[in-house]
């Protein structure tokens, strides 16, 4: 069985669920598919929450208005039966007064989550509908009976395992299985979420759990590129990446995967692999534990940086000064992303600056902090292992007319990371790509 993931683009208006629809039953294999809310649907729900937040429900209703009857269109555009039609309107209809429900009473994370939780089952009931009423085998699971996080907000790997496996035990026979992505219920039973983009994460989770195959993560670019598209022309989708370096451009930029994705695909030794809805015949990227020695496959670049640098005479030859540093940075759940030391200082980069004066209000205890705004961190992702000779060299010399705040190398043998500033972000990116990739 393979599992097949549709991002909100992928399901973004009738013709596109048609779409879908036609690339999981031309093979006639078995699949579970994972969709995602149809475009702009969740931004629309956040913008609700938004609203009720602010005690604004006729602010909230107008949206909830527009959406039911952006909806209703997309029905009668999706469906050609009467049957279906008023089946999927009986059901919207339901979904939008549950929606106008929230305006009535007292507002709380809870509710939001509750609200944001409704685009996935909107359309996944959608798509599942259109299938049963092309004669497929169908049935709709709904995630929040299997999928749960536990009390670290971290996904409960074995409950998901046995609860998805007794549901399907009760659904042997049918041809295609559609569930959400990107909600799930928290260790307390509440209805909760994996984060903006966590339907990767549901698939991955998925895939694990059958176990599957393959996981395919469907959406709209031929795989994961060698650098920016939006910023460098002529560039290339990757055909094959480790687990490793796939985790590391996620994490340092390239959108088209959600870093978390390949975690559980890897220790479990499964494939994944990324396709474009739009040329499903591209061959796109696969993801999987072979290493690809001597080659360095693409660069990726993350924005909104901010470099920390603590210089104190105090750390020299002393013990327990870096853990200091870093407890502080823990006690405020702020990720460091690069770190660099010398004798008396040492530079940090963060992604979070919602406690950034905090911080550094503890930090002036320990040395003077500098703060730099404004920066990007550039990663340039391979087989970066130190014994291969020149390898670093090139890259550094793609950066020689680049300030460079930081550099980590040898963290992993599959990254060198540069700190720069923003301003200096596209021509980092050019310059790379003429150095590494052109031939």
């Amino acid at each position: 069985m393979k599992v097949m993931k549709f991002g909100g683009t992928s399901v973004g208006s009738p013709e596109r669920m048609k779409h879908v629809a036609s690339l999981v039953t031309e093979s006639g294999e078995t699949t579970f598919i994972i969709l995602s809310a149809m475009s702009g649907t969740t931004n629309s729900l956040i913008e609700i929450s938004e609203y009720l937040y602010k005690k604004n429900p006729e602010g909230a209703n107008e949206i909830i208005n527009k959406l039911e009857t952006k909806y209703l269109q997309h029905v009668e555009d999706l469906y050609v039966t009467d049957e279906y039609k008023q089946k999927t309107r009986d059901f919207l209809h339901a979904e939008f007064n549950y929606l106008r429900s929230f305006t009535k009473g007292f507002f709380t994370s809870f509710e939001e989550k509750n609200i944001v939780a409704q685009g996935e089952i909107m359309s996944t009931n959608m798509v599942a509908n259109y299938l049963q009423e092309s004669g497929f085998k169908t049935v709709l699971l709904n995630a929040l009976n299997f999928m749960r996080t536990d009390k670290n907000s971290e996904p409960d790997l074995l409950y998901i395992k046995e609860k998805l496996a007794d549901i399907m035990k009760k659904n042997i026979g049918s041809q295609i299985y559609i569930s959400q992505g990107f909600i799930c219920r928290n260790a307390y039973g509440e209805v909760d979420n994996l984060q903006r983009g966590g339907s990767d994460y549901t698939a991955s989770l998925v895939g694990v759990a059958l176990p599957a195959e393959e996981i395919q993560i469907w959406t709209d670019i031929d795989g994961m590129h060698n650098n920016d598209p939006r910023i460098v022309r002529n560039t290339e989708a990757i055909h094959q990446l480790n687990f490793e370096e796939a985790a590391e451009l996620a994490y340092f930029g390239a959108k088209i995967l959600h870093p978390t994705c390949v975690q559980p695909a890897k220790y479990a030794g499964i494939p994944v692999r990324l396709k474009n809805t739009m040329d499903p015949n591209a061959e796109g990227t696969i993801i999987n534990n072979v290493i690809v020695k001597g080659k360095i496959k693409a660069v990726a670049a993350k924005d909104n940086i901010t470099a920390v640098k603590i210089k104190s005479s105090r750390m020299l030859l002393a013990t327990g000064f870096l853990r200091k540093v870093f407890e502080i940075f823990e006690s405020y759940q702020t990720p460091i992303d690069m770190i660099t030391t010398s004798e008396v200082g040492v530079s940090v980069s963060i992604d979070d600056n919602n406690h950034l004066n905090e911080i550094v209000d503890e930090l002036k205890k320990y040395g003077t902090v500098t703060v730099d705004t404004d920066m990007c961190i550039i990663c340039v992702v391979g087989d970066l292992d130190w014994g291969n000779i020149g390898f670093e060299t090139l890259a550094l010399e793609a950066m020689k007319e680049i300030p460079v705040r930081m550099i980590s190398y040898g963290g992993s043998n599959y990254n060198i990371s540069f700190l720069i500033r923003e301003i200096d972000k596209e021509k980092a990116l050019r310059s790379l790509n003429k150095t590494l990739f052109n031939k």
